[in-house]
Order: C-alpha cells, then sequence, then structure tokens
C-alpha cells in the first residue's frame, strides 16, 4: 500500500496517517481490521475540535465581515449626512430671504432692516459650521491664504495687503477661498 501511494501520488480524498498509522485509501476502510478502542476514541475527539475550531473560525470571519460592512456604511452616512448641521442653520436665514420678498409693502428702512437680521442669522450659521471671514487689511501677504490682485505704490510696508476686493473664507482652518487683496509694492521696484 505505501508503494502505491508513492508510485500514484496520495489520492486527494485520502485521510492523512495519524500518529505512525498509514494512510488508508478510500475503499480500504472495509478491508482494514477495527482500530483500538482508544484510537477510535482520539480519532472522534481529534474530530470533534477540528469540527469546532472550523466552527469558531466561521463564526470570526462572519462577524468580521459585518464589522466591515456596519464601518462602510457608517462612513457612507458620514460623508452623506456631513452638512446636515450646517444646513440646519442656513434654513432660518432662507426664511428670512423669502419673508422680505414676500412683504408687499416693504419701505426700504424694513428691507435694510431685515437684510441686517439675515446677515446676523448667516453670521452664526458660519460660526457654528466653523466658517471664519478672511479680511486681511494691514497684515503680511500669505500667498496660503491670499490671492493678490494687483501691486501698488504704498506707504505701508512691501508686501502688505492694502485693500481688500473681496473677502475670504477659512473651514476649520483650511482654506475654502482666498481673499482677493491688493498688496504694497517694494519700495525699490
Amino acid at each position: 500500500m505505501q508503494e502505491s501511494n508513492k508510485s500514484q501520488g496520495t489520492a486527494p480524498n485520502a485521510e492523512l496517517p495519524i500518529q505512525g498509522l498509514p494512510a488508508v485509501e478510500p475503499g480500504e476502510a472495509a478491508q482494514m481490521p477495527p482500530a483500538a478502542p482508544e484510537v477510535e476514541a482520539h480519532l472522534a475527539k481529534v474530530r470533534a475540535e477540528v469540527e469546532e475550531l472550523r466552527d469558531s473560525w466561521l463564526r470570526a470571519k462572519a462577524e468580521a465581515d459585518n464589522v466591515r460592512r456596519r464601518a462602510q456604511a457608517d462612513v457612507a452616512a458620514a460623508h452623506k449626512y456631513a452638512i446636515e448641521n450646517f444646513a440646519e442653520a442656513l434654513v432660518p436665514v432662507m426664511d428670512s430671504l423669502q419673508a422680505a420678498l414676500a412683504a408687499p409693502q416693504a419701505t426700504l428702512e424694513t428691507l435694510r432692516s431685515g437684510v441686517e437680521l439675515t446677515l446676523r442669522q448667516l453670521n452664526m450659521a458660519f460660526e457654528k459650521g466653523g466658517i471664519v471671514a478672511i479680511d486681511p487689511v494691514g497684515e503680511k501677504f500669505d500667498p496660503h491664504r491670499h490671492q493678490a490682485m494687483t501691486a501698488i505704490d504704498s506707504q505701508e510696508p512691501a508686501n502688505t495687503v492694502v485693500q481688500v476686493y473681496q473677502k475670504g473664507y477659512l473651514v476649520h482652518e483650511r482654506v475654502l477661498r482666498p481673499a482677493l487683496v491688493v498688496v504694497a509694492k517694494p519700495k525699490d521696484a
């Protein structure tokens, strides 16, 4: 039997030898004498242990897959609803603007006070969302936060922002939009 296994290779369904017992080819079990009771008991114990380990492995694999799927769903929801708090803060601003346009007999004074109220609401929404205005007049030019539109002769030191065409904005220290600025020329240029 050993020589036939070596010449033909072990059959794919052949059981592996257990502690010095020869491999058993399919169909040979009926020809072999009954194994000793302690060997059968040991074999049954090992098979039960293997099945238990297989079951534990399958459960752990399923749990890992479930955790991965839940994490992916949480990330997708976070991306989808990340702007929800900011949107909630903007809804009253929209309401105020619509109310101003719907006013039948609005005077210039009432429109102005309504626009001021709406601007305060918008500033509160920006503050809640971590949006900060960049208004750099008198500051040193920073190419990471400012975009120079032109340079002019000025009494200010060179590369100082002397005028702002359009404010810039930061979101939690990240530039959302750079400020459009006019910069003082160096004196010798």
